[in-house]
């Protein structure tokens, strides 16, 4: 099989392997739109089905024959080629990438590529931006089609971004290139925007969510139920999340644990355990508000909820520690797996003493005050004691 990028000026820019590819194929498969771009060839046409799952099914169906599959630019820079490719052993398929919208986009704007973030958004929530929306910071991003240009600009506005710059590329590196630019608070209502689309985002606003873990508690809509600031930068140092690992937040609350995890770093992945619905789909919400829809939300009491899980390398026991938990997290998970706690309460205090007199790891107690109004003065605050446990299973 041959993955091929194919650009807006159809096979004028394809390389002479990707023309002798098309040349002596049996099948060729894409998009409508691309197999218009492409000369008479001998090869038998099948249009990709929508939706897009169908189409990698029907694709694989065709192994044996000498296929080309069409895609946009380059393949592997969100594009299906990574799709393709995972049902395919290695000496079965050859790709042949075109120039990709990011690279094009960033050629036009005169921007330095490896300090642009590149978003696919033609198939994911704008709110993947929200991380990123910061003044001074650029990105380019794929939309799904010209009518998504007004719920870009609707969710830029919202977010405290209304001045920010946009320019749209619509049918990119093709004879029908269009170019239009306009800030988002002079949003053009009676313009119409033409699908293939791709935007470049100058940002100006004040409304960015800072770096540095313990993130304001504002940042997240909750009941109360949430780890507040101070102890959240202590709980997300001793989780200490490295690359491509998994983390279990039991008791998530707000999710804001679990979400300044996935922030991060991209290849992380969290699943948030919260037996309160009404908790569990707040959860849901922030972490779609927030740019981190990856968050796996189980609706569930712990440990039960915790048996069909994909294994964690890190727990957090925000709530709901018993020790029925401890001794099923310990009987249950690998050797090697990090866990963390947080206590407030005397019992889940003695608890954790019991616990790291037991197995080990280290024991935290935070005591922190805030100062706060005392008559016509002011005087400390005191909340409850932290105490924190942090061990290696």
């Amino acid at each position: 099989m041959t993955i091929i990028g194919l650009g807006e000026d159809g096979p004028d820019g394809l390389s002479r392997a990707s023309l002798d590819a098309l040349e002596q194929a049996d099948v060729v498969m894409g998009p409508p739109r691309h197999l218009s771009l492409l000369p008479d060839v001998q090869a038998e046409i099948i249009a990709w089905p929508v939706p897009f799952a169908d189409g990698v099914e029907q694709l694989m169906g065709l192994r044996g024959q000498k296929v080309v599959a069409l895609a946009s630019g380059d393949p592997f820079w969100f594009g299906a080629g990574s799709v393709l490719v995972r049902q395919l052993e290695p000496n079965e398929w050859q790709a042949f990438p075109g120039a990709s919208c990011f690279s094009m986009v960033a050629a036009r704007m005169g921007w330095p590529l490896e300090n642009t973030a590149c978003l696919g958004l033609h198939a994911a929530p704008l709110t993947r931006l929200r991380p990123l929306l910061a003044e001074g910071s650029r990105a380019i991003i794929t939309l799904r089609d010209g009518n998504m240009v007004r719920e870009l600009t609707g969710f830029l506005a919202g977010a405290g971004f209304g001045g920010s710059l946009v320019t749209t590329f619509e049918s990119l590196g093709g004879p029908r290139e269009a170019q239009k630019a306009f800030t988002v608070n002079a949003f053009p209502s009676d313009e119409s925007f033409a699908h293939p689309i791709c935007a470049a985002l100058e940002m100006k606003g004040s409304r960015a969510i800072p770096l540095a873990s313990g993130r304001p508690d504002a940042t997240f809509d909750s009941d109360g139920q949430i780890t507040k600031r101070p102890v959240r930068a202590l709980t997300l140092s001793a989780l200490a999340p490295r690359p491509h690992e998994h983390l279990w937040d039991i008791g998530g609350g707000s999710g804001s644990i679990g979400i300044e995890w996935l922030w991060t770093h991209p290849t992380l992945t969290a699943t948030a355990i919260e037996p309160r619905t009404d908790r569990a789909e707040r959860i849901a919400q922030n972490a779609l508000n927030l740019g981190v829809d990856r968050l796996v939300v189980v609706n569930g009491q712990a440990p039960e909820a915790l048996c069909d899980l994909a294994k964690p390398d890190v727990v957090f026991i925000g709530g709901g520690l018993s020790q029925t938990l401890l001794d099923w997290l310990f009987s249950h998970l690998a050797p090697g797996t990090r866990l963390v706690a947080n206590a407030v309460t005397l019992e889940s205090e003695a608890l954790l003493i019991t616990a790291q007199a037991q197995h080990g790891g280290d024991l935290l107690r935070a005591e922190l005050s805030q100062a706060a109004a005392l008559g016509p003065r002011r005087g400390w605050k005191a909340a409850y004691p932290i105490v924190q446990w942090s061990v290696t299973l």
